[in-house]
């Protein structure tokens, strides 16, 4: 049996719980494609819409991120080096929650209040085997306690319900939901044909691989940005899967029909029930767009892989100018897990 733990990232009323409790029902899109292809069959489109989830309400503009979200289950990583070790800077718990701004990667919207992520193309990465920079959250469900190990299966990280149940009872979680409203306001349009205008916005990642990737891309030639995600199994559990919700991945696709256009605020969910994964896309007065994968033949249901989620900017485009960028500015943030009894 499951109990749940909430962590909730935004300091807006409860109605905001409510607007996203009441979503509508959910049916299976599914099928793969690689880039530049639709899927074989398309995400569901449940003919209501939850909306974006309080976009609007209770954030300060002259407050820091720490004061308007609660971060303290969160630390942030930045493309910058003030250390000189060679990698981009990790900004944990504490320090995060004391006021942490840095311009122009992380700060508070002066106008609307909303937390911006930035990224260069170009600046210190997280470790020689990463390709792109990010200004990115990393969920620590250990809240500061430093006793708790970063990394494995332990009350830091959590699980997917399908994990066997010795894993369960270690993990600070069990199944996860990230929910989060935001508004991309620039992405890359210089660099490679293959990389311009994309973006990681949010994700699960687990000890190696990451179970699901959020993409917004946008072509120069576009007014409209199109939504798809990547599930990438295990190493030698299969291909890595992609998902069109809306629009198209293709590097030329043209305008989509019913994109997202930058400074558009919506809102994703990533919710997973043991080997189900379940990405939603909602946006005011638009029908809900859902895609859901199986990854029962993925190998995340064996023991020791434990899973965090990721929300901001991973800028993936590293042909671009150097002083090219993503920025996305968020209004609201959460995630909340269930516990094994």
């Amino acid at each position: 049996m499951l109990s749940r733990l909430n962590v909730k990232s935004s300091n807006n009323t409860r109605l905001s719980l409510l607007a996203m409790m009441i979503s509508s029902l959910m049916l299976v899109g599914c099928g793969g494609s690689d880039e530049g292809s639709d899927n074989v069959s398309p995400p569901d489109s449940s003919g209501n819409s939850s909306g974006t989830i309080t976009p609007d309400v209770g954030l300060d503009s002259q407050a820091a991120p720490s004061e308007n979200f609660d971060l303290s289950a969160w630390y942030l990583g930045l493309p910058i080096d003030q250390n000189n070790d060679g990698k981009s800077d990790s900004i944990y718990e504490k320090e995060l929650t004391a006021g942490f701004q840095y311009e122009p990667y992380f700060h508070t919207d002066m106008g609307d209040g909303g937390m911006v992520f930035l990224s260069y193309v170009s600046g210190p990465k997280t470790s020689t085997n990463t390709s792109y920079t990010r200004s990115e959250l990393r969920s620590m469900l250990r809240r500061g306690d430093t006793s708790i190990k970063t990394q494995g299966v332990n009350m830091n990280n959590w699980v997917f319900g399908s994990a066997p149940v010795s894993d369960q009872l270690s993990a600070g979680g069990v199944d996860g939901t990230l929910t989060a409203t935001l508004a991309v306001n620039h992405v890359t349009t210089t660099g490679d044909s293959s990389q311009v205008g994309r973006v990681i916005i949010g994700q699960i990642h687990a000890n190696d691989d990451e179970p699901v990737r959020i993409y917004y891309r946008k072509l120069p030639k576009n007014s409209k940005g199109s939504i798809y995600i990547a599930h990438e199994p295990r190493d030698g559990y299969g291909s890595e899967q992609k998902y069109t919700m809306i629009g198209s991945q293709s590097s030329s696709a043209s305008e989509p029909s019913d994109g997202i256009a930058l400074n558009e605020k919506f809102s994703y969910r990533i919710k997973t029930n043991g080997d189900l994964l379940t990405v939603t896309i909602m946006r005011d007065n638009k029908p809900d767009i859902v895609q859901q994968v199986d990854m029962i033949n993925s190998g995340y249901n064996l023991g020791g892989q434990y899973m965090y989620f990721k929300a901001g900017v991973y800028n993936q485009n590293n042909t671009g100018n150097a002083t090219d960028y993503a920025q996305a500015t968020f209004y609201y943030l959460e995630h909340e897990y269930g516990r094994a009894k």
